[in-house]
């Protein structure tokens, strides 16, 4: 069938076939469908939709666009997370060793930052030495040696989202559910993954602001995933408020050591990382319920089993051996810090989440274009949680910046960021629900 066939079914609102959508893949894989073609392809899906054996037809066929990854060798449950994206989410840097120190293997396919939101690879590109982008050899050596290993996307895992997703970037075609389905779960698919947990953020840092959007999206990836074979649930989280108690790059990864360390009990971020691990364990069967997951991923961090397993894979892929030690002694630290003070008294009880994200590129910590060049050392720490009662000249947050001029303008952006007001403050659940 001529790829123009394909593309009128599909704009007529008909259902193609597995082989339709494997034969039109392969083609704009190959590079024998023209872009045009392709974008007339994303538009038609993002009108028309698909329905879910569609979805699965055309993520497993970016899926085989590339490499598959066999881990059968390994001797473990091989287990994974995505997150769509959010605020100070830095969670796969606690939540892959935790596991991973409870019997996982967790080979993490991870990005960079989208929009507003961080990426885990900027955040571990921070670290001297880090190697986001191994050969197959040494990415294999640290998942059974480490148990985890979080790596980029090679060019050979999934190549056909590369090229598809580059196109709806510049047709307005990213936000179609079934193309989001697809470019997620191909990915995730081409890891050789047999379990996958999905955390699917929700409110004013997310992509998905609408709780119905959330689901929506949610209730795809999981029945999708699951009719290609991966078992899969999902987390809906809040994202109304940063996750961590800050925001960029080196900053998140120390907050991630710190929690590995135990000084982040009771926040809104170990809720969220304990959340997932459990349901991680519980997915791939080493424990027998989520309360069981639960405890033993508190004690993978009491004991410092999960801290030790952190620390064997920043140095197996290149970064210092003595990394948990002595963190500052290998990441860059901004020049110019600024303590952001409440300008009333109240309580916190709004954040405009996305406003943050966009602050800390504007302070250097992210790209507005695909060239730019990231600072890591920039951005936000100390945020109070939303419900904090503060006195006028309280500190909310301080600000790390290259420069005095961008952290006053950060100050103003934060200062813009948040409601003070009187009153109390109802706040929202960590984790919303599970899908």
């Amino acid at each position: 069938m001529l790829p123009q066939e394909t593309i009128l079914r599909k704009r007529n609102g008909e259902t193609l076939t597995a082989e339709e959508i494997a034969r039109f893949v392969d083609g704009f894989t190959k590079g024998e469908i023209s872009e045009g073609q392709v974008a007339a392809f994303a538009m038609a899906v993002w009108f028309k939709g698909m329905r879910r054996e569609e979805t699965v037809a055309l993520t497993l066929a970016m899926r085989d666009s590339g490499d598959v990854l066999d881990w059968s060798d390994i001797g473990r449950p091989i287990a994974d997370k995505h997150s769509t994206g959010g605020v100070g989410d830095n969670v796969s840097l606690m939540l892959a060793p935790i596991v991973a120190s409870l019997g996982l293997a967790v080979p993490m396919i991870s990005g960079r930052g989208l929009g507003h939101t961080g990426g885990t690879l900027d955040k571990l590109e921070s670290i001297a030495g880090y190697n986001i982008m191994p050969d197959e050899a040494l990415f294999r050596k640290t998942v059974r040696e480490a148990g985890c290993a979080i790596i980029g996307q090679t060019g050979d895992l999934a190549p056909a989202d590369k090229r598809l997703y580059a196109i709806r970037d510049v047709t307005a075609t990213v936000d179609s559910v079934p193309l989001i389905t697809a470019s997620i779960l191909s990915k995730k698919l081409a890891a050789g993954l047999e379990t996958l947990v999905l955390d699917v953020k929700v409110g004013s840092g997310a992509f998905m602001t609408d709780l119905v959007e959330a689901r929506t999206l949610a209730r795809s990836l999981v029945e999708v995933a699951n009719g290609a074979g991966v078992k899969t649930t999902a987390l809906i989280t809040d994202m109304n408020e940063p996750l961590a108690d800050c925001a960029g790059n080196a900053l998140e990864v120390i907050h991630a050591l710190d929690f590995l360390k135990g000084r982040k009990r009771g926040t809104r971020s170990e809720t969220v990382t304990l959340a997932l691990a459990a349901e991680m364990l519980l997915s791939a069967g080493v424990v027998s319920s989520s309360d069981e997951g639960l405890l033993k991923s508190q004690e993978s961090i009491s004991s410092g089993r999960a801290l030790e397993t952190f620390g064997r894979m920043i140095a197996s892929l290149g970064g210092p051996a003595d990394f948990v030690e002595r963190p500052w002694a290998h990441m860059p630290k901004a020049e110019v810090e600024l303590v952001v003070e409440a300008p009333q008294a109240g309580v916190l009880t709004l954040c405009a989440a996305r406003e943050i994200g966009m602050a800390v590129i504007g302070l250097g910590g992210g790209r507005i274009v695909p060239s730019d060049t990231v600072d890591h050392s920039v951005g936000f720490t100390d945020f109070l949680p939303l419900g904090t009662k503060v006195e006028n000249g309280d500190i909310i947050a301080r600000i790390h910046a290259r420069d005095e001029a961008s952290a006053a303008r950060a100050r103003e952006v934060l200062l813009g960021s948040y409601r003070i007001v009187e009153g109390r403050h109802m706040p929202r659940p960590a984790v919303v629900e599970k899908i």
